[in-house]
């Protein structure tokens, strides 16, 4: 496991990928992001805080995150619009023999043609990460969203 510098420095390249794949639809370079035995959760705080099982959007594993690119990608029907993610605040929460737990917030803002650009989901990331091979991966992702409302549904990754 990497560690001091080059740990801060791999995890902050490691969010700026993960922002830039769903920023920029490239869905299959977003589920490599995340270990094979993967979790991925995105849950509104309330929900969280009172330890609610109910999820919002959820994958327990990399091929479930296909299915849903597969979704989203090809079968699923809805006015398109841009996302622009923004991750910042990254800070490490523990070091384990084989894992990183770290925390950051984000913003997502949506862009839908001909309209202003909207704040669509905000909240923060509590992580696990893992050394896989050569290069750091998800192997936990929970996406905590602080309003218990999002705006019509959520179609693509937080």
């Amino acid at each position: 496991m990497l560690a001091g510098i080059e740990l801060r420095l791999a995890l902050e390249d490691l969010y700026a990928r993960y922002a830039a794949c769903l920023d920029e639809a490239r869905y299959d370079d977003w589920i490599d992001l995340f270990t094979e035995a993967c979790f991925y959760r995105v849950v509104p705080r309330e929900n969280f805080e009172r330890d609610l099982p109910l999820s919002t959007m959820m994958a327990e594993s990399r091929g479930m995150l296909r299915d849903r690119v597969y979704g989203i990608t090809t079968t699923l029907y809805h006015q398109p619009y841009y996302q622009r993610h923004l991750v910042g605040g990254l800070f490490i929460r523990g070091v384990e023999a084989d894992a990183v737990r770290t925390q950051a917030n984000y913003a997502v803002f949506r862009t839908k043609q001909n309209e202003h650009s909207e704040v669509f989901n905000v909240g923060r990331y509590l992580d696990t990460v893992v050394m896989d091979g050569d290069r750091l991966r998800f192997r936990e992702k929970l996406c905590v969203f602080d309003s218990e409302l999002i705006p019509n549904s959520l179609i693509y990754p937080v």
